[in-house]
């Protein structure tokens, strides 16, 4: 209930200035449609990618997509920390009866992300619906298992993206300032997480399946969801590790809070 008011405050203070909300959602829509745009102009000239099709490569292209959006609209506090760290807000924070993570949360709201996630959601719906014949081809359980992969791959991948925002902000404690190696992992995952793993070399994949897990929740249960040869039903399990991730990235926010020196005024 509380965090719900804490939304309720960030999207008045956005509507205020209903231009400037309006033209940053049109330039997010924009960088969207022209990412979208630049992989199918590769799908339509290559066909497939390391045996997969247009629509199995749209089916993981829309879950990256669509979770990287979603954090983007209700994690941005922790993304814009070392902000809220430098003027001493944090301070404030810490003053209050109320959990740290919450607050930091509800600190900034971005529904100018809509756009994105209504392109990450567009892409994701067309190739469920296309891909339904073969989703349904072993029967009833396994399309509900394949459907929950699909749910948990959306979450876990939410997870992940979340995880990465919380530990950039830990650093924060440290360096009084964001670390740009943090975006690498995040924009970098993003643009990584929405093509097959297996056009990448075996270093990438070795480190963005065992470092930052963005193969175990995106690509190995993918390999279920779409039945090919070797896959295994566990797989649907795999995104579970990116919500251990998460819970990694908390135990550096409690040693961040730790070592937190308040900056004055």
């Amino acid at each position: 209930m509380l965090y719900l008011r804490y939304l309720l405050i960030g999207l008045r203070g956005q509507f205020r200035l209903k231009w400037n909300f309006w033209l940053l959602a049109l330039g997010q829509l924009g960088i969207a449609l022209s990412s979208l745009l630049a992989a199918l102009v590769l799908l339509t000239r290559f066909k497939s990618l390391a045996g997969y099709s247009a629509m199995q490569i749209l089916l993981i292209y829309g879950v990256a997509n669509a979770s990287f959006a979603l954090m983007e609209i209700f994690a941005r506090g922790f993304d814009a920390f070392s902000g809220i760290l430098s003027q001493g807000e944090f301070d404030r924070i810490l003053l209050r009866p109320r959990g740290t993570v919450l607050q930091v949360l509800g600190a900034r709201v971005e529904p100018s992300r809509i756009g994105r996630l209504g392109i990450g959601l567009a892409c994701l719906g067309t190739a469920v619906f296309r891909l339904w014949p073969a989703l349904c081809a072993q029967g009833p359980l396994f399309l509900g298992m394949r459907l929950l992969c699909l749910a948990l791959m959306f979450s876990g991948s939410c997870a992940i993206i979340f995880a990465l925002f919380v530990l950039g902000a830990s650093f924060s404690f440290v360096t009084m300032d964001s670390l740009e190696i943090i975006a690498i992992f995040t924009d970098g995952g993003r643009e990584m997480s929405q093509y097959p793993l297996a056009i990448y070399p075996r270093w990438m994949r070795s480190f963005f399946t065992f470092i930052v897990p963005f193969g175990c929740v995106n690509y190995l249960p993918l390999e279920f969801v779409l039945g090919r040869a070797g896959s295994s039903p566990w797989a649907s399990l795999l995104p579970l590790v990116g919500f251990a991730f998460l819970s990694l990235s908390f135990l550096a926010w409690k040693a961040g809070i730790k070592r937190h020196v308040s900056t004055g005024s």
